[in-house]
């Protein structure tokens, strides 16, 4: 990579850095949490969203902002939930910055939540290196990508705030290997609290939202010293 890409690639994420905090400056005087989920494609994001969105709205304020290259059917699928959704098209940008988040905003009730989630692109690698304004990441993992995932995309999982292990009512029929996925999100980061959900049987989706609810009192953590990798 030539001196003058570094160069450029620094500054774009300099610039990034600089309006996430903004954001999250933003969200955390207004006593919203926001959540950031990241996934490689087909790992049940969309599902656990709606899940989540459907079980959590009749008691708190929750909406949703999802990503994705090119259509809205995340969208319309997240829309069935009740809660209000938002889509961001990216075009050919392979994640999610804080420049899409700022103006998807605009006008929008962000303000007036308990929870924002953000339903990141679907992709391993380049939403590793984005602050998008956000006090969690959470990482998913399904039971059918393979159990050596976290150590393929260690970037990622040394990030992120919780890790999501989904579709667990498949376990069995695709023999996923618990303890193997355990032993590998834990040997990039150590200590990561690890969930199993279904976003089809609602299976672990109390104990996701229990999580969630640990994190609710201000202030959130504190993202500004973040050294984030390059892809």
């Amino acid at each position: 990579m030539s001196p003058r890409i570094v160069e450029v690639r620094q500054n774009i994420l300099k610039e990034n850095d600089v309006l996430a905090r903004e954001l999250r400056s933003r969200f955390t005087h207004a006593g919203v949490l926001v959540v950031n989920l990241v996934s490689g494609p087909g790992a049940g994001k969309t599902a656990l969203l709606e899940t989540t969105l459907r079980t959590m709205r009749d008691r708190y304020r929750v909406a949703a902002l999802t990503g994705d290259l090119a259509t809205d059917n995340d969208a319309k699928r997240l829309a069935r939930s009740g809660a209000p959704v938002k889509q961001i098209s990216t075009g050919t940008v392979c994640h999610l910055d804080a420049r899409m988040v700022s103006n998807a905003l605009d006008g929008w009730v962000a303000d007036d939540l308990d929870v924002l989630f953000i339903e990141n692109v679907g992709n391993l690698v380049c939403p590793a290196s984005y602050d998008i304004g956000e006090h969690i990441r959470v990482v998913l993992l399904s039971v059918t990508e393979g159990e050596d995932k976290p150590l393929k995309y260690p970037t990622l999982f040394n990030s992120a705030d919780c890790a999501l292990i989904t579709k667990t009512d498949l376990a069995s029929a695709v023999e996923f290997d618990r303890d193997a996925a355990y032993a590998n999100i834990h040997e990039v980061r150590p200590e990561l609290p690890i969930l199993e959900t279904s976003g089809r049987t609602g299976e672990g989706i109390d104990a996701w939202i229990a999580w969630l609810e640990s994190h609710f009192t201000p202030p959130f953590r504190d993202r500004s010293d973040w050294k984030l990798g390059t892809p």
